[in-house]
């Protein structure tokens, strides 16, 4: 039987690389979006929004996906919000597939606020996880919307008779533009300003970040482990944490990053300096630098997404993932952390995106 992929959020890194995965593995590939991804050769783009399940059901017409894979999210104010309008987005869109009886499998990617609590107490004293943190370890006490896109894959797996998978990365490291959550742009743009204009590419975060040991997941092994937790019957039904399978301390590659762009590394000082107010003031410089060097994108709010930066690298404990469990159930991707930074700095460069 022919397999057929819905990828929602095809835009985005973790949903553009799958895409490029699943069309490299032989799946019909169909990417949703409300503003469609058409960079992608053989990506079937298709013009949707999640909200409107009437617009919804008009863009899937005719199409009667195997696997559905869900990528995306959007940022409210409140973590009430992100409850009710992300849990949503999951809801309309099985509701809208519901009747094609096509659908076998679901994965729905979250992370590692599904340990470490919404953005609103996140990595907060008195709820932080024991590390490395495991898919077993219970549901905080807390309101989250990872929790309620869960339980409405639950509900419909139940009703609908389809397996499922949920994948909860570290930090993605990957391409892509208008990211809300993208470490490795945002640190790419604050090197280049750093290095336009003299300034020391100072650290942003806590002590046990800078310290401590830590992981990431590059986009790509995230894109395996959902093609093979969808494709293999022992593996289905399960959360798997993913990363990329090595560890490092920041200290060590906050100094390889800086290096790679020619800048002067500084380290921890004793206190937190966050990388959105380092960078609050430099939206004129970046568009100097973006007319300077041609580059492709003048708006440092397309490429800069400071405040989850500061996130990760401000928790004030070390954070890194178990991989036992598909680790014992055959998933043995690798790659090195080193090499997904440099990669995607080098791609942003040979793009124009920095220069």
């Amino acid at each position: 039987m022919e397999n057929i992929a819905l990828v929602v959020g095809a835009t985005g890194i973790t949903g553009s690389n799958l895409a490029e995965e699943l069309i490299a593995q032989g799946f019909t590939t169909y990417g949703l979006s409300r503003n469609p991804n058409t960079t992608i050769a053989g990506l079937i783009p298709i013009k949707a929004d999640l909200m409107n399940p009437d617009n919804l059901e008009e863009a899937l017409k005719g199409i009667s996906p195997t696997h559905v894979y869900f990528t995306t999210w959007m940022r409210n104010e409140t973590e009430e919000e992100n409850i009710r309008v992300n849990s949503m987005l999951v809801r309309n869109l099985l509701n809208v597939l519901s009747s094609k009886k096509s659908v076998q499998h679901v994965a729905l990617v979250t992370g590692l606020k599904h340990y470490l609590g919404p953005f609103e107490a996140y990595a907060k004293e008195g709820v932080l996880p024991e590390t490395p943190v495991r898919e077993e370890h219970p549901r905080l006490p807390l309101p989250n919307f990872y929790y309620a896109q869960e339980d409405e894959v639950y509900k419909a797996s139940e009703k609908e008779g389809f397996t499922w998978s949920v994948h909860r990365p570290h930090t993605v490291v990957g391409y892509a533009v208008g990211n809300l959550m993208n470490i490795a742009a945002t640190l790419a743009v604050y090197a280049s300003i750093c290095k336009e204009t003299g300034r020391k590419f100072i650290w942003p975060g806590s002590e046990a970040q800078w310290n401590g040991i830590s992981d990431v997941t590059d986009a790509k092994i995230l894109a395996k482990q959902l093609v093979w937790a969808s494709t293999t019957e022992s593996a289905k039904n399960q959360a798997y944490n993913i990363a990329n399978g090595d560890v490092f301390r920041w200290k060590w590659l906050w100094k390889r990053i800086a290096d790679w762009f020619g800048i002067e590394a500084e380290g921890f000082n004793g206190t937190v300096r966050p990388l959105e107010k380092e960078l609050e003031n430099d939206h004129e410089i970046w568009k100097s630098i973006a007319g300077k060097y041609h580059l492709k994108e003048s708006s440092l709010d397309r490429l800069a997404s400071a405040w989850h930066t500061d996130l990760d690298l401000g928790r004030p404990l070390e954070v890194m993932c178990d991989m036992s469990k598909s680790r014992k159930l055959g998933f043995t991707a690798y790659t090195n952390t080193e090499d997904s930074f440099t990669e995607v700095f080098q791609r942003l460069r040979s793009e124009h995106i920095i220069p």
